[in-house]
């Protein structure tokens, strides 16, 4: 039998290596999944403490960006509601990032590609 553990969250290639890029310049990162009506529902990636979390919001899990630490990434309990059957990969593109995310002056903006949860995931995570 194998252990397998599960995860709501991934990143692109792409993506992780615009995070090291952006670590290295303003060191930790987190994201905070947006669900505002300015930047739609834009990834937003802010420097650790930029950003506040509080008791609404649920911690996705980490991101693996072959930095020392992951990348914590978040989202507001209510809008959990409506994605958590769904697995969040962070990906990037060319284009304006969200205004107050770190990527902005990049040229590139973070993105998120969704997918429904396997069967396996959703029994791993209590959803079946």
């Amino acid at each position: 039998m194998t252990d397998t553990t599960y995860s709501r969250v991934a990143v692109s290639d792409e993506a992780a290596a615009l995070l090291r890029t952006l670590t290295a310049q303003y060191g930790p990162l987190m994201f905070h999944q947006s669900g505002g009506c300015c930047d739609g529902s834009s990834p937003m990636c802010f420097p650790v403490g930029m950003f506040l979390i509080g008791p609404g919001d649920v911690k996705l899990g980490d991101i693996d960006a072959g930095l020392d630490d992951p990348i914590e990434v978040y989202m507001s309990a209510s809008q959990f509601e409506y994605w958590k059957y769904t697995h969040l990969t962070i990906d990037v593109v060319p284009g304006r990032g969200a205004g107050f995310s770190v990527e902005g002056p990049t040229g590139m903006r973070f993105l998120i590609r969704s997918r429904m949860l396997t069967a396996d995931e959703l029994v791993a995570f209590g959803l079946a």
